[in-house]
């Protein structure tokens, strides 16, 4: 009797159960907003709940909307933390990657609150000629 040969790449004789381990809602772009736009807008929000925010707002796979970016900046005028508000415009714009139309298109919808704020841009520091 030849017995068949099994590599460990070779697939098992029973199907492979697949298991769904979220049964949550799924949250609609309007939520996920409403959600950020919120947390930043915290009135005893700290300097590391800011920094938190941004770290994990960055790591999702989208570029935030400019209503978040607007209360997180707001946020940053409360703490007294124009570093961390450049920092954001930097981290956008480095999100923006190549699609060369976002970036200018959230500048032109921040300009107002950047103005307010007394926020210059990176590009106005002369800091994207490093």
């Amino acid at each position: 009797m030849v017995r068949e040969r099994r590599d460990l790449y070779s697939l098992p004789d029973a199907p492979l159960a697949s298991r769904c381990y979220s049964h949550s809602k799924v949250e609609t772009d309007e939520e996920f907003d409403a959600r950020w736009v919120t947390y930043f807008s915290k009135p005893d929000i700290d300097a590391w709940e800011l920094k938190k925010g941004m770290n994990t707002l960055i790591g999702y796979d989208l570029v935030p909307e400019p209503k978040i970016v607007d209360s997180a900046l707001r946020a940053c005028r409360r703490l007294n933390d124009l570093a961390s508000a450049i920092r954001i415009l930097e981290a956008v714009k480095d999100k923006s990657g190549p699609h060369k139309d976002i970036y200018p298109y959230l500048i032109q919808e921040l300009k107002p609150t950047l103005t307010e704020l007394g926020i210059s841009t990176p590009e106005e520091l002369g800091m994207d000629k490093l």
